[in-house]
């Protein structure tokens, strides 16, 4: 392979991304992209994760555009230098924040939204004036071999590129010398991506995702509660990094909310989820059979049902659970749903105050005081109170995680600034220059300077 990163280099240090117009013209392709090529992406997604057509359109091609044509309408002034106040003591000046670009960005997409991590990320780098090395997930296969052949299509190959590959490729990619590195995925290849660009000294992006818990009080609407986990749960089949993890119930709720997630999930997708059009597979036969372990760990109380040949595993709930096992320990990533009861919400907050912070938390309450309780006494990449998942999808909100659940975020403005370096610039003039300012330092000068520094 040939060092991608030197050559894109190379045109970045040209100039040649750095006009509005040419990062403008490539927002735009992207979204030509999508839009032309929408049936193509969504039988990829079909193909890699039984993804419903719907749920693909709204999660991999509508959010993605949507992003995009937000950064499209705040292009300049987004890009456009801030003035900032200016102390007395560098008189006479204007100080402002210059926007620019860092130079070339890696983007290391995972294979669970291949199409939306791939190409928010690497839009809000293009829309920040960047050179860009995307790199689709090897496990969703049918997705990158898609976006392998319309990526240089579409886009301009001087400045954006885009490599295929396992392991080895993306080892190779890392050797190589970066401005920024974005990767979503893991913790272990996350500490391989840092480790890498170390190096360099390369700053990083790490969604790493984690066990992001559901804490409901006694005072939350249980019904309401039930169908927005279960929504957030089992959409993608709970291959959601931000999907509820496992869920922290006072005792007296424990069985009524058993039961109308059961009624949700009969409501969402029929008495046999497996016929259903609205309801995902699992990615490969290596992550079934890890999920296939996992549900050893506690007792069915819904679903269970597995198809091996179909690597579909249907919604499921687990209660009696070993709180020391995989299922409590690692992240799920799968349609497996842990209820344990607790017998306070103070109980719920130790729980997850005791591990390490999740990327994300969900709350349900009616009490505002138990809200605050639980907002104040946690800490989480981000947060939807009474709800699932919704957090992120606001460009207004960055999205990202803190500790070992990541670093850095992004959505919306906070994609593009994400890419860029706010050089901090003093303007100075040349008409005044008082003699104050220098040598000799005088008794007079001296107490002038205590007066106004």
């Amino acid at each position: 392979m040939t060092n991608v990163a030197d050559t894109l280099r190379s045109v970045y240090n040209s100039g040649y991304t750095r006009p509005l117009a040419w990062r403008k013209q490539q927002l735009e392709r992207m979204i030509r992209m999508l839009e032309e090529n929408e049936a193509d992406f969504l039988a990829a997604l079909k193909t890699d994760l039984g993804k419903p057509s719907v749920e693909g359109f709204i999660t991999d091609i509508a959010f993605v555009t949507g992003e995009i044509k937000l950064m499209l309408k705040n292009l300049e002034k987004w890009n456009k230098p801030r003035r900032v106040r200016t102390p007395i003591v560098t008189m006479p000046a204007k100080s402002v924040l210059m926007p620019e670009p860092l130079g070339v960005v890696l983007v290391i997409a995972p294979w669970n939204y291949p199409v939306q991590l791939l190409l928010v990320p690497a839009a809000g780098a293009i829309a920040a004036g960047n050179t860009v090395v995307m790199k689709p997930s090897e496990v969703s296969a049918a997705t990158s071999t898609v976006l392998a052949r319309l990526v240089p299509r579409y886009m301009d190959t001087k400045a954006v590129t885009l490599v295929e590959g396992g392991v080895p490729e993306t080892t190779a990619l890392l050797a190589e010398h970066y401005d920024h590195i974005f990767y979503t995925g893991n913790g272990t290849v996350g500490r391989i991506v840092m480790t890498a660009a170390a190096k360099n000294l390369t700053p990083v992006t790490l969604e790493l995702g984690g066990k992001s818990p559901v804490i409901i009080d006694s005072s939350a609407n249980l019904k309401v509660a039930a169908r927005r986990i279960a929504w957030g749960k089992w959409l993608n089949a709970g291959q959601t990094c931000v999907a509820p993890d496992y869920v922290l119930i006072e005792e007296t709720l424990h069985q009524p909310f058993i039961d109308e997630v059961r009624k949700a999930v009969d409501e969402f997708y029929g008495s046999d989820p497996h016929t259903s059009d609205s309801y995902g597979r699992i990615v490969s036969a290596h992550h079934f059979a890890r999920l296939q372990r996992l549900m050893s760990n506690g007792t069915m109380a819904l679903g269970g049902d597995t198809k091996e040949d179909e690597r579909y595993i249907s919604p499921t709930v687990l209660v009696d659970v070993d709180l020391e096992s995989p299922l409590m320990t690692e992240e799920i990533f799968g349609p497996l749903l842990p209820v344990v009861p607790v017998k306070s919400v103070d109980e719920a907050i130790a729980f997850v105050s005791a591990r390490p912070h999740p990327l994300a938390l969900y709350v349900f309450a009616e009490k505002t005081s138990v809200i605050d309780d639980v907002l104040s006494r946690t800490t989480a990449g981000g947060v939807t109170v009474n709800g699932t998942l919704m957090h992120l999808t606001s460009p207004y909100l960055p999205f990202g995680g803190v500790g070992e659940s990541g670093m850095g975020g992004y959505h919306g403005e906070s994609s593009v600034r994400l890419f860029q370096h706010m050089k901090p610039v003093l303007k100075r003039g040349t008409k005044i220059d008082p003699a104050l300012a220098y040598p000799p330092y005088t008794e007079k000068k001296a107490r002038l300077f205590r007066k106004v520094l």
